[in-house]
């Protein structure tokens, strides 16, 4: 048994699936499938119940997997002090990204960073807000820009800016004319969303709810590009947050904002382990604030939003 079997070990555990944890770990099924043989015929235990849909970790992997995660740790943070000696080492660090917030925020984050740490290696994942906390705890991301607070015990979050929920229409809606839109009016209008995973969507959801109301869904689309593309050729409407508007603004959309109540976002920074990740929590901290206060022509998209 060694360190890469461990860690191949752990994938197949926490996704139950081969072919999902080949690709969370940039391997082939079958390689993977042999090396979990391997592991188990040198442990000469049985460590999953294979059925035609998932794998069933038996008491042996439950146990393996709790002894598994600490040693993985431990060598991490072994390989990270001995990158202190290498002047030059490269590291990296993982971060999931909301779709509602990834295009205002990377594009120029990632230049700041590679500026300041031109050694470390960034590796972003757009993902739903459930997934990156998901992934936060297994242990397959270091940080997250999603919202506010987590939603998992176990995770910790820093404040970076607040948002809105606004209501999105086409030019010749028949709202057009109004400069805000109550919650009750938008409850009755037919909507183009984001998909239930997403979070901005179960935030929608919630504040209907609360009101007695549930969304008039017309159509749904993982992608909000694709649903600021798609609303001029409707009469539908949706809801997104207020700052995606300075980064995808279009001239044939109205963005209103919305009413009785106002339904406040607040985004930030998230983690397991806020000691482990000082360093960097403190430098996308500030790179991010550099990016929402830059007075430059790029940057003006930002203004405001410290």
């Amino acid at each position: 048994m060694d360190f890469k079997q461990l860690r191949y070990f752990v994938a197949v555990y926490e996704e139950g699936h081969v072919g999902r944890a080949a690709e969370r770990l940039s391997i082939s099924q079958p390689a993977l499938s042999q090396q979990i043989r391997h592991l188990e015929q040198n442990l000469d235990v049985s460590l999953f119940e294979r059925s035609s849909k998932r794998l069933l970790p038996t008491l042996a992997a439950h146990t393996l997997y709790n002894h598994a995660l600490p040693l993985l740790d431990g060598l991490q943070r072994a390989r990270e002090a001995l990158g202190n000696f290498k002047g030059q080492a490269l590291r990296t660090l993982a971060i999931g990204v909301l779709q509602t917030v990834h295009t205002s925020l990377v594009p120029q984050m990632l230049e700041r960073v590679r500026k300041a740490q031109p050694h470390l290696v960034v590796q972003i994942y757009e993902l739903t807000g459930l997934e990156i906390e998901r992934r936060l705890l297994n242990g397959a991301l270091d940080i997250g820009i999603s919202y506010l607070p987590p939603r998992q015990p176990g995770l910790h979050g820093v404040m970076l800016y607040e948002d809105e929920l606004t209501l999105v229409i086409p030019a010749d809606h028949p709202l057009r004319e109004f400069k805000k839109v109550s919650m009750s009016q938008a409850a009755e209008l037919p909507m183009l969303l984001l998909g239930e995973e997403f979070q901005v969507r179960q935030i929608w959801q919630t504040q209907l709810a609360n009101l007695g109301r549930r969304p008039q869904v017309q159509a749904e689309l993982n992608n909000m590009a694709g649903i600021l593309d798609s609303l001029p050729h409707t009469r539908l409407a949706t809801v997104l947050p207020g700052r995606s508007q300075k980064a995808l603004g279009n001239h044939e959309l109205l963005w209103k904002p919305l009413t009785e109540p106002r339904v406040p976002l607040k985004v930030g920074l998230v983690c397991r382990d806020v000691q482990r990740q000082q360093a960097s929590l403190a430098l996308l901290r500030t790179l991010l604030e550099e990016v929402m206060n830059a007075p430059d022509e790029r940057s003006a998209t930002l203004d405001g939003l410290s």
